[in-house]
């Protein structure tokens, strides 16, 4: 586990605000927007150190997953600003303390069930939310298969 220093708290705060926005500036539903950013490249590049440095605003972000994705207007269900900014906090600090990547973290929970968390959890300190969420799902460290498949392709890449 990595500590939450200044930059994993930047880092928070940037998805929140992004996911707050996505409320207003896309026409999909909220649960589509989460799904397309927690896969799209800009996640994948906030999962690895750097993403900060790039000086890309919020705009230019949103900008990137629509061309990414496409205009959508599926779906119509809108969550409120404030489940929104919280989940946006809770996912960043997940990948950033736990060094997972965005698009497992989606495998694991969707935003749905992060959602019915929201009243009992958002008070809480992130990482006391997360140590919640991972007992209520039976989970444990040794369910993040994918990083260790991940460190396993990475040994046997530096074999070679």
């Amino acid at each position: 586990m990595r500590d939450f220093d200044d930059y994993g708290l930047k880092m928070c705060r940037f998805q929140a605000e992004l996911f707050l926005q996505s409320k207003e500036r896309t026409t999909c539903s909220s649960p589509i927007f989460l799904r397309r950013f927690m896969y799209s490249a800009v996640a994948k590049r906030m999962d690895r150190e750097g993403f900060l440095f790039e000086m890309i605003t919020q705009e230019e972000v949103m900008h990137e997953i629509i061309c990414e994705f496409g205009e959508s207007d599926y779906g119509k269900e809108k969550y409120s600003e404030e489940e929104l900014y919280w989940m946006g906090y809770l996912y960043r600090y997940w990948c950033y303390t736990r060094q997972i990547g965005s698009k497992n973290l989606y495998r694991i929970l969707k935003p749905a069930e992060l959602r019915k968390v929201y009243y009992p959890y958002h008070s809480l300190d992130p990482a006391q939310a997360i140590e919640r969420i991972i007992e209520a799902k039976n989970l444990s460290e040794e369910d993040y298969i994918q990083r260790g498949v991940e460190l396993l392709r990475e040994m046997r890449k530096s074999r070679s």
